[in-house]
């Protein structure tokens, strides 16, 4: 087969990442796909390297952190968002997840044409991607959960408080303190209404 005859269904995957949902236990004043938080944890995780690299003596790669962010989630579209709370419920459920995640990975690792396969590995297959980026990565996934949390009390619903408290405990275990500059710089004002922004600004 020429490569201009090649046929792939891997971005017909990823474009119905829209439809998958997040938080589906509770009730959402907003809801929110994997998408729009897949695109939040890339900025966030960028960010979060950069001050690592500016403040902290980093020397890490924050656009192949942004990438690696865009595609932290992409076996969702497999799998669906299989709540925390269900997730974390035991080892056992846990560790069939894992399985389960492992498998959708060289699923959606296959779909590409194989020139891209190698390329693509570490983007798809976690554990190929380096230790350090999966660190941002994984603070920046909190971050934006907690933010979401934010957003929905905000909101006035208070099915988020516990998972905001949970969340902010979380993230301050962390220790980093590239998180710590995030949360004490950026953070607070996610929180304002766009008439005060405009004040702040």
């Amino acid at each position: 087969m020429s490569k201009n005859q090649i046929s792939s269904s891997f971005h017909a995957y990823l474009s119905r990442l829209r439809w998958i949902k997040r938080w589906g236990l509770k009730r959402n004043a907003h809801e929110e796909n994997v998408m729009e938080h897949s695109w939040e944890v890339a900025v966030i995780a960028h960010t979060l390297a950069l001050i690592k690299n500016r403040y902290y003596e980093g020397e890490l790669d924050a656009n192949a952190i942004a990438t690696a962010a865009l595609y932290h989630d992409i076996t969702e579209v497999i799998t669906g968002d299989l709540p925390t709370p269900i997730k974390y419920h035991s080892p056992q459920i846990l560790a069939a997840y894992k399985q389960i995640e492992q498998q959708a990975e060289s699923e959606l690792l296959n779909l590409l044409p194989e020139a891209l396969q190698e390329d693509f590995k570490p983007l798809i297959q976690h554990q190929y991607l380096p230790p350090s980026h999966q660190q941002i990565i994984k603070a920046a996934d909190r971050i934006s959960a907690y933010l979401k949390c934010q957003a929905e009390l905000k909101a006035g619903n208070t099915e988020f408080e516990i998972a905001a408290q949970k969340l902010a405990k979380n993230i301050h275990e962390l220790q980093q303190p590239e998180v710590v500059f995030f949360m004490q710089t950026f953070a607070p004002s996610c929180s304002l209404t766009l008439d005060g922004l405009m004040q702040t600004s």
